[in-house]
C-alpha cells in the first residue's frame, strides 16, 4: 500500500508522537509498503530526519520554528490540505497524540478532504479526549470509574468531596502530562493551576489505591492484560516513557476470570465511546478487586516503549503486523466514512 504516517503536531505530546510515528513508519516498510511521514506542524519527513528522531528518544519536543524548511509551526489543517503525501495515499496512519490531532479535529478535516485514515473517527476522539464526558458515559453505561469534579473549586471543598490524596490533571490531554498527585489543600489549588495552564479545564479525581493495568482492544477483540508497576507512586510521563522505570508485564499474572472481567470492560468502553480500530483502556484494581476504569486512549503510544505493542505481542502480533493490521481497518472503513454512515456498529 501507498502510506502516509501522520505525526508530530502542537500538542504537548508532540514528543510522544514523533516517536510513534517513525517508529510505524519503519515497521511498515519492514513489510513492504511505500510510506512516507508527515510532521503535522511542518510537512514532510526525510528518512535521515526519522532516523534522527529514533535516535534522539522521547521528550517533551519543541514545535518547529524559523528553520529554512518549516517558517513557523503551521496548523494541522495547513498540513492536511497541503500536503500532496497525504492526499496521494491510499490511507494516513494517524500517530498523533493529543490537541487537534486526537480530538477529533484532524479527524474531521480528513474526512472533509475524503482522505482516509486510521483509528476512531471525529465522535469516538472527541469522546474520549474529553475526561469529563468519558466518566459520565461510563457511569451510565455501568462502568465503575472514580469520583470527580469538573472544573476550578476551592482547595477546601474538593478535599471535602474527594478525599486526599486527589489526582488533579488536564480535563482533556494524556501521557500523564500536568498531572499531580495532591495530598494537601494547598497542593490541590496549586496543581489545579498547573493543570489549567495548557488552557484545558481542570479534572480533580479520587485517588485509588490499588494494581494497575491496561487493556487494549484491536478491531472487535480485547487483547491481553497488562500489568504496569511504576518506579513512582505514580505512572507518570518519566515512568511511562524513559525505559527502566516501569515493569510492564503481559499478559499479567492474574487469575483468568479476572483478566476476562478488564477485557469485557475494555470492550464495553470501547463500545460506548464509539472507538474504533484500536484503543488501549486504562484501570485500577482496589484490594477488594473493584476494578476502575480511569481512561480510554482514542490513539495510545506506538513507540517501542509503548503498551499496546506490548499486549500485541504477548497475543503473538509483532509491531509490523499490528501496524499492517490498523491499515486494513483503515482502508476497509474508508468507503463507509466517505459515504458518511458514521462509527463501525
Amino acid at each position: 500500500m501507498r502510506l502516509a504516517v501522520l505525526l508530530g503536531g502542537s500538542s504537548e505530546e508532540r514528543g510522544v508522537s514523533l516517536a510513534s510515528g517513525c517508529e510505524v513508519a519503519a515497521a511498515l516498510r519492514s513489510r513492504g509498503h511505500d510510506v512516507i511521514a508527515v510532521d503535522a506542524a511542518g510537512g514532510a519527513l526525510s528518512v535521515e530526519e526519522e532516523r534522527s528522531v529514533l535516535d534522539s528518544g522521547i521528550g517533551r519536543a519543541e514545535i518547529p520554528m524559523h528553520t529554512p524548511r518549516r517558517a513557523a509551526a503551521l496548523p494541522e489543517s495547513w498540513v492536511v490540505g497541503r500536503v500532496p503525501a497525504l492526499r496521494d495515499a491510499e490511507v494516513v496512519f494517524l500517530a498523533l497524540h493529543g490537541g487537534a490531532g486526537e480530538d477529533g479535529t484532524v479527524q474531521t478535516i480528513l474526512e472533509v478532504a475524503g482522505i482516509v485514515y486510521t483509528g476512531s473517527g471525529p465522535l469516538g476522539c472527541a469522546l474520549a479526549m474529553d475526561k469529563d464526558l468519558t466518566k459520565r458515559l461510563l457511569r451510565d453505561a455501568g462502568v465503575a470509574t472514580p469520583e470527580w469534579i469538573t472544573g476550578r473549586a476551592p482547595g477546601e471543598e474538593v478535599v471535602a468531596r474527594l478525599g486526599l490524596p486527589v489526582i488533579v490533571k488536564p480535563a482533556s490531554g494524556g501521557s500523564s502530562v500536568r498531572l499531580t498527585l495532591a495530598r494537601s489543600v494547598g497542593e490541590v489549588n496549586a496543581a489545579a493551576e498547573l493543570a489549567e495552564a495548557g488552557g484545558d479545564p481542570v479534572l480533580y479525581e479520587s485517588y485509588v489505591e490499588g494494581r494497575e493495568f491496561t487493556v487494549g482492544v484491536l478491531g472487535r477483540e480485547a487483547l491481553p492484560v497488562v500489568e504496569i508497576e511504576p518506579a513512582r507512586e505514580l505512572f507518570d510521563f518519566d515512568c511511562k516513557y524513559e525505559p527502566g522505570m516501569a515493569r510492564e508485564t503481559a499478559p499479567a499474572r492474574i487469575p483468568d476470570g479476572t483478566a476476562q472481567m478488564l477485557q469485557s470492560a475494555a470492550l464495553e468502553v470501547h463500545r460506548v465511546l464509539r472507538l474504533e480500530h484500536f484503543s488501549r483502556v486504562d484501570f485500577l484494581m482496589d484490594e477488594g478487586g473493584g476494578a476502575w476504569c480511569l481512561e480510554a486512549n482514542a490513539l495510545p503510544g506506538l513507540t517501542a516503549n509503548s503498551l499496546l505493542p506490548k499486549a500485541a505481542a504477548a497475543a503473538g502480533i509483532e509491531f509490523p503486523e499490528l501496524c499492517e493490521r490498523i491499515c486494513i481497518m483503515g482502508r476497509d472503513a474508508g468507503p463507509r466514512r466517505r459515504a458518511g454512515t458514521g462509527s463501525e456498529p
